[in-house]
């Protein structure tokens, strides 16, 4: 019995000194571990915290429970601000979060950093651009000084494509801006440190004043414009740089640099759509849609809802069109005779533009449909009157799309239901008061978007057009990057831009 108990006590003092040991030997290996491992292989800030913090995309604030980061206008400017501030003194956050401004940055009125788009603008001669206004240089200077008078632009239809004035007093209101929280864009004068190249051409505004040839010329004055215009811009050295590709094209008139557009393909156009364009020429991925604007008048203090807008469906403008627009001839005969719809011809001759405004106002629907291009100025007087659009163009692209849902506001048909009897009619009729109520405030909302001003304010069609140009730059960066590969292994003597043949079915 004694050598049971014996052999029992022995039995637990071995166990309990080999647990003993065992323990021992990992706290050691703990130590040696933790003495040996570099200071940084762990980063505890790398370690979610509960500090709140808030991106800002594109004018919008999202917050979030963890630190995020997201891009900015698409590219690999980065902005984070946070809500809280840092408890500690001499913390160098807390002193950012209160607000400052560097280098190439703005500071908004919450202290946050956005980085400005750095545009090098070519100083051409005035023959290209204010010189079309009959604008006559003074003091050497190609440009005219926007503190004091502004060269106005032509009304009536040559306003729909004015873009490139309204970009390039942006950037020349840009040099002497005291203020550059408001803005998106700023003028560089070293090529260098810009992000995109701008080439001031007022391409429309040439195409409709000067396309056609005088008895005393060979050549109008348009395709002479053109044609000087890709000399000079083949010949720079920010050109031959990039192969053109960070270049800024305006071509919003659809016929607009039919000539110089073969040439300087590689370049961002700023267009109305990719009607008369091919696909190797102009696409999405390289170019940028921009609005019209607007021709008829913006309704302000807009009070006006579903049962006092009394025309259902409204559409005023040219019926019979070639290419894409037959559909408007087909949809007159099917709507002509509609109670509550008013579709008619019209134009900007005998106060068209009065009327339309007055019939757009007081429709709830109107109709945009394609003509010889997918894509018109009606559109964006529809905005402009809070009618909700109805969007009948297949093949229409439209601006901002990559921040904006359209749907939210628009409807859209395709051509193909569009044409059937009674099938626009019914649908239209089929959204009730509430659905339009919705649809008529988000355009209220949208508005500012689309609308063109100088000087430019936050939010409005100019700055939404750079930062539209803004999403472009990355990938410019890496096309220009991937071209260098080879730059040092090539022959001297072989080196230079490489050219694409224009296909020969342009027309």
């Amino acid at each position: 019995m004694s050598e049971k108990k014996s052999s029992s006590i022995a039995g637990k003092s071995f166990f309990c000194l080999l647990l003993t040991t065992t323990m021992l030997f990992m706290l050691s290996w703990s130590f040696v571990l933790r003495s040996t491992v570099h200071a940084s292989f762990f980063d505890r800030k790398l370690l979610p915290t509960g500090k709140l913090g808030t991106v800002i995309n594109n004018g919008d604030s999202e917050s979030s429970g963890k630190s995020n980061i997201e891009s900015s206008n698409g590219s690999s400017r980065t902005i984070l601000a946070n809500n809280e501030r840092e408890s500690e003194e001499g913390d160098e956050h807390t002193k950012r979060e209160e607000g400052f401004q560097d280098r190439d940055g703005a500071m908004n009125c919450n202290g946050n950093v956005k980085e400005l788009l750095k545009i090098f603008m070519y100083d051409l001669d005035p023959e290209f651009h204010f010189g079309l206004l009959d604008w006559k240089p003074q003091g050497g200077s190609v440009w005219p000084d926007v503190r004091t008078k502004i060269p106005s632009y032509p009304g009536g239809l040559n306003l729909q494509h004015s873009i490139e004035y309204w970009l390039t007093l942006d950037l020349l209101a840009s040099e002497i801006s005291d203020n550059p929280n408001n803005r998106v864009a700023i003028r560089v004068q070293n090529s260098s440190e810009a992000d995109l190249v701008f080439v001031p051409f007022f391409s429309s505004l040439s195409y409709n004043r000067f396309s056609k040839v005088n008895p005393h010329q060979k050549r109008s004055r348009n395709k002479v414009l053109q044609a000087k215009l890709v000399k000079f811009v083949a010949a720079q050295k920010e050109w031959k740089r990039s192969g053109g590709r960070d270049h800024i094209i305006m071509a919003h008139h659809p016929n607009s640099m039919l000539n110089a557009r073969m040439q300087l393909w590689p370049a961002i156009f700023v267009l109305a759509d990719f009607g008369r364009y091919p696909l190797n020429i102009a696409n999405v991925d390289k170019d940028v849609i921009a609005p019209y604007k607007h021709v008829i008048k913006s309704y302000v203090n807009d009070t006006s809802d579903f049962d006092r807008r009394k025309t259902l469906l409204f559409f005023q403008g040219a019926i019979y069109r070639k290419d894409g627009g037959h559909a408007r001839q087909e949809l007159y005969y099917l709507l002509r005779h509609e109670k509550d719809v008013h579709f008619s011809f019209g134009s900007v001759q005998k106060n068209g533009v009065n009327k339309a405004s007055q019939g757009m106002h007081s429709s709830k629907f109107c109709l945009n449909i394609a003509g010889d291009t997918p894509s018109s100025n009606r559109l964006f007087d529809a905005i402009a009157s809070h009618c909700v659009p109805v969007i009948i163009s297949d093949e229409i692209e439209l601006p901002y799309e990559d921040v904006l849902d359209y749907s939210e506001f628009c409807i859209f048909v395709r051509t193909s239901d569009a044409v059937k009897e009674k099938f626009l009619i019914n649908l239209i009729r089929s959204i009730k008061k509430e659905e339009w109520t919705r649809m008529w405030m988000k355009l209220k909302e949208v508005e500012p978007l689309f609308e063109f001003q100088y000087p430019s304010k936050e939010g409005d069609a100019v700055q939404m057009i750079w930062k539209s140009l803004a999403h472009k730059v990355p990938s410019i960066k890496m096309k220009v990057n991937k071209s260098r590969r080879y730059a040092h292994s090539v022959p001297r003597k072989q080196r230079g831009l490489r050219t694409i043949a224009a296909p020969n079915n342009f027309w």
